[in-house]
């Protein structure tokens, strides 16, 4: 495979990873926003709190900051500091955000997939006090986002080592269109 084809195979990984996971996250927050106003309904209008939304509000809560934190690399839009980056240029820049998205790669690979699937496993026979669900579907959050990370970071570091910014398929084409 060529550059270019390489990088259009990682622009529709892209299109179809931002999709899955920006989905993924307003439903989350819509669901938990749906959660905390039947919670506050059940509360003060018939003075019978809903016990199971509290729990079920931080599962996705859980949930939602590990896609979110996925989504953000994915789309480079993570909290950083960025004040020995921007006073770089050239060569030392382009080999200070190899060596950083390298050591992101590194953490994601061994700490959040590794580390969260021995938790999740570690878990499966610990069970929610209220819902009676397994721990270790509220731990899963982390390998799952492990590997949305994983990918992320391979497409930060084909962009960090060509130089070449890797389009989603979509917006590409939808580029294209509006110039004809």
């Amino acid at each position: 495979m060529n550059k270019e084809q390489v990088k259009k195979v990682l622009g529709e990984i892209k299109l179809w990873m931002d999709r899955i996971l920006s989905v993924a996250c307003a439903i989350l927050l819509s669901f938990m926003t749906f959660l905390v106003l039947w919670q506050v309904f059940t509360r003060y209008i018939l003075n019978n709190p809903a016990a199971f939304t509290e729990e079920l509000v931080k599962d996705s809560l859980i949930w939602t900051g590990f896609i979110g934190a996925a989504y953000a690399f994915s789309t480079r839009e993570h909290m950083s500091l960025t004040i020995v980056r921007d006073k770089l240029t050239g060569t030392p820049h382009k080999i200070l955000m190899i060596v950083i998205d390298a050591l992101i790669l590194v953490l994601a690979v061994m700490v959040i997939t590794i580390g969260g699937f021995k938790l999740a496993i570690s878990a499966k026979m610990e069970y929610s006090a209220l819902l009676g669900i397994p721990r270790s579907l509220v731990y899963s959050c982390a390998p799952v986002s492990g590997i949305f990370i994983i990918l992320a970071q391979l497409i930060n570091l084909f962009e960090d080592i060509t130089g070449e910014k890797v389009e989603a398929g979509e917006a590409k084409d939808e580029a294209k269109g509006g110039n004809q």
